[in-house]
């Protein structure tokens, strides 16, 4: 038997690979996250054991005893799915787990999955490169590692130009609103921060660089600073008017 390492996109349940929902359905244990669908854990079948390690505010699962974990069951022959929101590569601490299981010499595989850097300002409309509005786009992480510092350089990373998407950054939005602003970004700069982005329960709340520091917002949330989150393409109405034609 095998663990593996499934990315379980931003949210919605149509936005699995079909290699993940095929896994899914075949797992003997599933060691769910925070940000997991409960509409993608019933893709299980009956009898499927259920393991909640999310890393919720307060109260988080040390990534130490998740690693623990998954060698345990893999040690055990069970088929195990580590089932991740988004991408199991991209802030999800998926290479730390694959680590710990190639050193117990546990089989394992990675399912990559939809980023919500990417995915969830889509479902929001908003493009993160688009031409002529922004030719690139930085993924970063906002979060402070047991309240230590995140080692970006913020200043330097408003030189950059494009797009900047930070996950896990709303309870920083402040600090970093302040020093982009350092770095040269103007305070009307656009923002948008996407909350369970792809789910019916999506919200989005726009803002400027400026303001970013006292916006109401809660995590989880994908923020978006640049030109380009002032952009909302989301038009329906071609795709209404062919349905009601058909």
């Amino acid at each position: 038997m095998t663990v593996h390492l499934v990315g379980a996109g931003p949210g919605d349940p149509e936005l699995l690979t079909v290699k993940a929902v095929r896994l899914i359905g075949e797992a003997d244990v599933i060691v769910h996250d925070y940000l997991s669908n409960d509409s993608i854990l019933e893709l299980a079948k009956p009898g499927t054991e259920f393991i909640d390690v999310g890393k919720k505010p307060g109260n988080p699962t040390p990534q130490e005893l998740i690693n623990a974990l998954l060698v345990h069951l893999g040690a055990q022959g069970k088929n195990v799915v580590r089932l991740k929101g988004g991408e199991p590569f991209v802030f999800g601490r998926g290479g730390e787990e694959a680590q710990a299981l190639m050193e117990a010499r546990i089989a394992f595989t990675v399912v990559p999955g939809i980023t919500s850097a990417i995915g969830v300002p889509a479902a929001a409309g908003i493009p993160v490169t688009h031409r002529n509005v922004s030719p690139a786009f930085t993924v970063v992480t906002g979060h402070r590692e047991n309240g230590g510092s995140t080692n970006i350089a913020w200043e330097a990373l408003a030189q950059v130009g494009g797009t900047i998407v930070v996950l896990m950054g709303v309870s920083e939005r402040a600090l970093i609103a302040t020093r982009l602003m350092a770095g040269g970004l103007v305070a009307t700069t656009p923002v948008a921060a996407i909350r369970w982005g792809t789910r019916a329960e999506q919200v989005v709340v726009r803002t400027t660089l400026g303001e970013l520091g006292t916006a109401a917002l809660k995590a989880p949330s994908t923020i978006v600073i640049g030109a380009v989150a002032a952009y909302e393409f989301l038009d329906n109405s071609i795709t209404d008017h062919l349905v009601a034609g058909a």
